[in-house]
């Protein structure tokens, strides 16, 4: 390619100086001033310049022309002797008029050369954002900076992109031909160089790949065939870094639209379910306090002993589960919304924990629980009723995970400005791949107990959300020598503010 550059060069050099020659031996005939055929070396300059890349063509104009005007129209013709001194000065300003011809020519050149690849240049960009803006997937862009690549730099492009969590994709699109593109697969070693691709710019084999870094990771990466990459001038690699710019902020924007997107749809969701959970709960409260009045009153017109007594009792206890179920469900729709307000008042700790084992003796007689409380009377600011809640919830999870025999507490002791109060149990325990998820929604472990029933996964998380509300923490843990205790911790003080 460059030595057709120079033979281009050189045949528009001797071909227009041949021709100024030829025109002012033709001038010689008709008698006219030497000065013409000077003019016509200059236009000679002036056009090779114009039609030629660079200063060097015009410089080599100017001189030749200096030797040839020597040569065939000064005496003695045909030798480069001077005898009349007086055509020193001619040569010199012919070659100073030639040389600064052929320098501002080719600066003018030049000049509208770069305004013309800036309009160009600008033209692309105002393209490329417009059908970026239009995008709506990873794909589309991808497609779009190939097309604008391989048009800009006359070759055929790639583009390859990373996931979320900056990960290649196993293919890239790359442009077949003018109109048309492919998939391509990428090779796993490409895809490891790929992601540890920091650099402005990496060399392979085939391509050179210029990555596009979003605001935290890499997004992708824009391949140039090899020998159009080594051939990219200055003025290209600005254009493909302003290319490269504009491909991050619109796949930046792709993601955070995804993510938006993506959070309301949860959002949505959460509101649907809460919904549907809240319309549930209050149709199955009423039905259920009915059911447990009837059985309660069975229970009470029949003898302890008799099988209906004992039916009904059942039929009690469930109900009762069942509506401390319906209970959390509420609790819970309303603390995810906000509307679960705290009746924080100053109660003795030792009444809401008896309340706690009363209402689990009730529903599980013969189930003892250990209660051990500090010696002095704790006043807490709380909501006594949703503290109460959280015990029961507790109580009622460590009793369904223990065997009867087993043992199963509350201790409460005093730290600083907190109470802490740790519910202790010697059952089945929580598997180590539970104890991550124990308190999030709806999440039910599968313990290895035979008779730990099943529950919705609710009761936790209503423990964790009252707890914290309440400006306290809970956990969840093993017990050295087998079981469980759950520890959830509950301010002494408390500001005015909350």
């Amino acid at each position: 390619m460059g030595w057709l550059k120079k033979g281009k060069g050189l045949a528009i050099t001797l071909g227009l100086t041949g021709t100024a020659t030829a025109l002012g031996l033709l001038f010689g005939e008709w008698q006219l001033h030497e000065a013409n055929v000077v003019v016509l070396y200059i236009l000679a300059v002036l056009l090779t310049a114009r039609y030629t890349t660079g200063y060097v063509w015009g410089l080599v104009g100017g001189v030749l022309s200096v030797l040839l005007f020597n040569w065939f129209f000064t005496e003695p013709v045909s030798t480069l002797k001077v005898t009349d001194p007086s055509y020193l000065l001619t040569f010199l300003i012919m070659a100073i008029t030639a040389v600064t011809t052929s320098t501002l020519t080719s600066r003018v050149k030049d000049s509208a050369r770069r305004a013309q690849e800036k309009e160009q240049q600008t033209a692309t960009m105002y393209r490329l954002t417009n059908l970026l803006s239009d995008a709506e997937d990873m794909d589309s862009i991808a497609s779009i900076i190939t097309q604008t690549v391989s048009d800009s730099f006359q070759c055929l492009a790639a583009c390859l992109c990373f996931d979320q969590q900056g990960k290649a994709e196993k293919t890239y699109i790359q442009q077949k031909d003018e109109h048309a593109q492919i998939r391509r697969e990428l090779r796993e070693d490409l895809s490891r160089q790929m992601y540890a691709l920091h650099q402005e710019c990496s060399q392979g084999e085939e391509f050179y790949d210029w990555p596009i870094y979003g605001r935290s990771n890499i997004l992708g990466v824009v391949r140039i065939p090899r020998e159009t990459a080594r051939n990219l001038t200055e003025s290209n690699r600005k254009m493909l870094h302003a290319i490269l710019e504009t491909a991050a902020i619109a796949m930046d924007r792709l993601w955070i639209s995804l993510a938006e997107r993506q959070t309301r749809e949860a959002v949505e969701r959460e509101r649907y379910r809460s919904n549907l959970l809240r319309s549930i709960s209050h149709d199955l409260r009423t039905p259920l306090t009915g059911i447990m009045g009837m059985s309660e009153m069975l229970m009470d017109s029949l003898p302890e002993g008799e099988n209906t007594y004992t039916m009904a009792a059942d039929i009690y206890r469930d109900a009762e589960h069942i509506l401390s179920l319906v209970q959390n469900i509420l609790n819970l729709t309303r603390l995810q919304e906000g509307k679960l307000r705290l009746q924080r008042q100053m109660e003795p700790l030792e009444e809401v924990v008896g309340s706690a084992v009363a209402a689990i003796s009730k529903r599980y007689p013969g189930r003892k629980v250990d209660i051990t409380m500090p010696e002095n009377l704790l006043m807490v600011p709380m909501d006594p009723r949703l503290i109460d809640q959280v015990l029961v919830n507790l109580l009622d999870n460590a009793q369904r995970h223990t065997p009867q025999d087993k043992e199963l507490g509350i201790a409460v002791e005093e730290k600083g400005n907190f109470v802490q109060v740790r519910v202790y149990d010697r059952g089945c325990g929580i598997k180590p791949q539970d104890l991550p998820h124990i308190f999030e929604a709806f999440y039910t472990e599968k313990s290895a107990c035979a008779d730990a029933g099943s529950g919705v996964g609710l009761g936790l998380a209503i423990c964790q959300s009252i707890v914290q509300a309440h400006g306290g923490t809970i956990i969840g843990q093993n017990r050295a020598g087998g079981g469980a205790e759950f520890i959830f911790t509950l301010p002494l003080e408390v500001e005015e503010s909350e």
